[in-house]
């Protein structure tokens, strides 16, 4: 259920909800004070995104005409953000009459303006990604100004979670070449004849303390799940052990007609090729996203949403989203002239990796969890697990975050404020989201678990850090273990990523999400107060860096960019 309002007080806004001086606002956002307009804060002055500011503003419009002209017309589908009051001609003073004939001249030149400035070949979506982008340009601006540690967490979110135009550093020495159709990384395994002719354990796996195991799996459907203890109860089969709990909670087994012996043949061939020695990305990470995204699945808000191959292609993306991974990043790969990065032009690698295994896969021995289903239900669930896989590529983040905040705020303006969901398009939205929220989502769990995930990440950078260094290289934002801090990243990270999303997921899911957004804002400030005293930037130090994370933007009539347009 879509909220229209809340009260301004209970709110934590992210600085999507600050002022953006280069975007003009509404007259009607800026002022409230009509004598026609009810007076007070309504959940209009929540909407950021330009699509849904100009739907309001022509509802504001409508209902001022109908006042100005007199009419008395039919009811119509309203909004329920409408600050309007209802009334006639004959009930305003010729002062007030003068006063909302103004106000809604300016409304409508206003939506005027900013429709001219819509390029066709664009979707609203990017209207908002756009804007959101100049904000937090002038957000990692100031933070980058503010000490060294500031701008180092600065270049850190800007090269990652924001999509940018790739420079290559150096080639890396030539590899022998193999045919591109090759898909590196798939193992010859096999876990038939382990499981030939034994009864199944009761969570899928082996273990000497199923007892223990099964008092931590009693909070498999719960936000707070120890995904850690689960591993060490599991011989580290984190993966198999959640994905055979789940799909068994869930009857999808049955529902699916997939044999048990080869769905936990593949879910451990699938655990297999996650890599052990990698810090961060590995089986615990894979469990632990499939886990979170089992929950978001649960909301109340989206009870009976999603059909059985939806939730089934949801929790198959999570569990390969990330499978085969070597421990750096797309840049990274990128920058060294990998085969992976030759092989998909640089766009999205890991991500299009990540699926072609986790597809493979599906192709070894007793493997094809997917037989029973018929040649339509592969084809959609093909396409569904492809669409989330690539959402977890954090240089959309933008793109994603834009997507859903212009969908919940348009419903907003348009509808009743029920989520209907009833075609493709938005379903796979919310799922892509999801996706990434689930990803996002170690900042959102109890802090004894963040506290885990985040030196985990950071031993990651680490090491990606030292190849760097070792190769020459310039070392990544946040990957140079003498010089990073930690804390103020994390403090940063939720600030301006995670923040945001969940903030909008909460929106969508009112008000599921409110006891995720307040462990969030508690494991922010438990880390706010451990950042350590950093130094100033020397004062000699000019403030040239800010066009470091100037972004295109293409929302002007001339079709100058906003850095053109400051100038």
């Amino acid at each position: 259920m879509l909220h229209p309002s809340f009260p301004q007080s209970q709110r934590r806004e992210s600085f999507l909800y600050r002022s953006d001086s280069d975007y003009d606002l509404s007259p009607k956002t800026v002022s409230r004070n009509s004598s026609v307009a009810s007076e007070g804060h309504t959940a209009e002055d929540f909407i950021v995104t330009p699509f849904a500011q100009v739907l309001a503003s022509l509802r504001s419009v409508r209902s001022n005409f109908t006042i100005l002209a007199n009419l008395s017309t039919p009811t119509v589908k309203r909004s329920p953000l409408s600050s309007q009051s209802s009334g006639l001609r004959s009930s305003l003073s010729d002062h007030q009459y003068q006063q909302l004939t103004l106000e809604t001249l300016a409304e409508l030149d206003w939506c005027l303006d900013q429709l001219e400035t819509i390029q066709t070949h664009r979707s609203v979506s990017d209207m908002a990604s756009s804007k959101f982008k100049r904000m937090l340009n002038r957000e990692l601006s100031h933070l980058s100004e503010m000490s060294r540690s500031g701008n180092q967490v600065s270049e850190y979110i800007s090269s990652t979670f924001l999509d940018q135009q790739n420079e290559v550093e150096i080639p890396s020495p030539t590899l022998k070449e193999k045919p591109m159709s090759y898909i590196s990384g798939v193992r010859k395994l096999s876990h038939t004849h382990s499981l030939a002719n034994t009864p199944l354990p009761r969570f899928g796996v082996t273990t000497e303390h199923e007892d223990t195991l099964a008092e931590v799996m009693e909070d498999l459907n719960k936000w707070k799940f120890n995904i850690f203890q689960v591993a060490e109860l599991s011989n580290n089969r984190p993966l198999s052990c959640i994905m055979y709990s789940i799909f068994q909670e869930r009857d999808l087994l049955k529902t699916f007609r997939v044999p048990v012996d080869t769905f936990v043949s593949y879910v451990m061939t699938l655990e297999d090729h996650y890599h052990s020695n990698v810090a961060y990305h590995n089986s615990l990470h894979a469990a632990d996203v499939t886990q979170s995204i089992h929950c978001l699945l649960s909301t109340p808000a989206l009870d009976a949403v999603f059909t059985d191959l939806e939730i089934l292609a949801a929790l198959f993306a999570a569990a390969i989203h990330d499978v085969d991974h070597p421990g750096v990043s797309n840049q990274f790969l990128i920058n060294t002239n990998s085969e992976l990065a030759l092989m998909y032009n640089d766009e999205s690698v890991l991500e299009n990796h990540h699926l072609a295994v986790g597809f493979k896969l599906l192709h070894q021995e007793n493997c094809d969890i997917f037989q029973n289903l018929s040649k339509r239900q592969r084809q959609s669930l093909r396409k569904l697990v492809i669409d989330m896989v690539l959402a977890t590529d954090m240089s959309k983040h933008m793109t994603l975050l834009a997507d859903l905040k212009t969908m919940v705020e348009t419903k907003k303006v348009t509808s009743s404020g029920v989520l209907l969901l009833d075609n493709y398009t938005e379903r796979i939205q919310v799922l892509r989201t999801m996706m990434h929220c689930a990803d996002l989502s170690n900042p959102t769990k109890p802090l004894v678990l963040y506290k885990q995930w985040t030196e985990r990440i950071m031993e990651e950078f680490f090491r990606q850090g030292d190849r760097e260094r070792e190769r020459g290289m310039e070392i990544s934002a946040m990957c140079d273990k003498h010089t990073a801090s930690v804390e103020k990243s994390q403090v940063g990270f939720i600030d301006y990523i995670v923040h945001p999303l969940w903030e909008t997921w909460g929106d969508l899911v009112h008000p599921d999400a409110q006891e995720i957004l307040d462990t969030l804002q508690e494991n922010r400030d438990w880390y706010q107060s451990a950042v350590p005293q950093s130094p100033s930037p020397p004062p000699d130090r000019e403030k040239t860096h800010t066009d470091r994370f100037q972004f295109p933007i293409t929302l002007d009539k001339a079709g100058g960019t906003e850095k053109e347009k400051e100038e």
